[in-house]
């Protein structure tokens, strides 16, 4: 065995010693990703279904009880109440016992019957813009379905036979059922690694330094490189071991199907996790100490992580100059590949820039910590 390899080992025997005696870093490294995969699994849903509905019907009649029937059995809308009044369905808005509120006038159904327009009021709750657009959306869909047979009756009647002037036919890929689990499952594992490999990570070399210990370690035949390999390895275990209980979870809970191929997966999650030990240990290096390090490291790594990796948030959507930042943001090209290999079935012809992306990172900072390392006199 060649003296560097004998040197790292005895550096990774000496970290895992204090991993196994601290229980706040073996929760942190595998209790949390599992709270965290139920989090986001069970609760974070971006699927708007069953709004609830405050229903006013001053026609009353069979043709806008009909209606609103229709209405009530789509997994879209569910009636949760119908009001006397127009004030009792705004009142049902105002305390957030509905989301909406659909008011049929006098006279409704007469109008239909007359071959008129017949103009019903929704009122949709947009406290919340995405859920109200969403609603929105759903609704003028609906009405215009109905609008579409009624008029199909009203040529038939007469004989005429119209065909729609356009007719889109869709066909949904990578994601056929349109849940948002597909998308949040996979993402949470790079949610996962950043946490994991930098948070834990970001304790490491900072703790040396308040411990006094740094300078002993100087006076040791180790140089940087061997320093920071034997404290990534690990944590590099950890994280891996994580990974491949959140793709097994992923799939007896969720049944999150792996599209691609794992072998592309893993080589991506390599060198991510690569990057993330590196910005821990790159942290906790310019730190120095470990309660500015915990502070500093969810600002660093798990809020852009969420923001600004084009994960829940679309860049698109994004202001121009945030827009940019997200190239610098290591999950950004990570999520990529999670979609590319999970959703998508897309191979490294098209993924390869983004593993190049991310092997450039992890070497950068690597070189950096050395550099920085060099400094303090390993």
């Amino acid at each position: 065995m060649s003296t560097h390899l004998q040197k790292i080992l005895a550096v990774t025997r000496k970290e895992c010693r204090h991993i196994l005696r601290d229980y706040r870093s073996l929760y942190l490294a595998f209790i949390l990703p599992l709270v965290l995969i139920m989090l986001f699994g069970y609760a974070l849903s971006l699927d708007v279904e069953n709004i609830e509905i405050a229903v006013v019907d001053l026609d009353r009649t069979p043709e806008s009880r009909n209606f609103i029937r229709r209405l009530d059995a789509s997994h879209y809308f569910h009636v949760k109440s119908w009001a006397q009044k127009t004030d009792d369905a705004i009142r049902s808005l105002d305390r957030g016992e509905a989301a909406l509120a659909i008011i049929v006038p006098p006279g409704w159904s007469s109008h239909l019957r007359a071959d008129r327009s017949a103009e019903l009021q929704v009122i949709i709750d947009g406290s919340d813009p995405n859920f109200g657009s969403i609603a929105r959306g759903y609704i003028e869909a609906f009405v215009e379905r109905v609008n579409n047979e009624r008029m199909q009756a009203y040529l038939n009647k007469r004989g005429e036979k119209v065909d729609i002037p356009v007719e889109a036919r869709m066909r949904i890929w990578f994601n056929e059922e349109m849940e948002s689990k597909n998308l949040i499952i996979p993402g949470i594992i790079g949610i996962i690694i950043m946490i994991v490999g930098a948070m834990l990570t970001c304790l490491v070399i900072a703790r040396e330094f308040e411990n006094g210990t740094i300078e002993t370690i100087k006076s040791l035949p180790v140089n940087a490189w061997v320093f920071i390999i034997g404290k990534a390895i690990p944590y590099f275990v950890i994280v891996f071991v994580d990974i491949v209980v959140a793709v097994f979870l992923s799939r007896i809970l969720f049944g999150i199907v792996m599209k691609g191929n794992p072998w592309l997966f893993l080589a991506a999650a390599v060198l991510y996790i690569g990057v993330a030990i590196n910005l821990g240990l790159f942290i906790s290096t310019i730190t120095k100490s470990q309660l500015v390090a915990n502070q500093m490291a969810p600002i660093v790594t798990f809020l852009p992580s969420i923001l600004l990796s084009d994960y829940i948030f679309p860049q698109v959507n994004m202001p121009v100059i945030l827009g940019y930042v997200t190239y610098v943001v290591p999950a950004t090209y990570f999520i990529h590949c999670l979609k590319g290999v999970f959703m998508k079935n897309l191979g490294l012809s098209y993924l390869w820039p983004d593993l190049v992306v991310l092997f450039c990172m992890g070497t950068a900072l690597a070189l950096v910590n050395v550099k920085l390392l060099k400094k303090e006199g390993l």
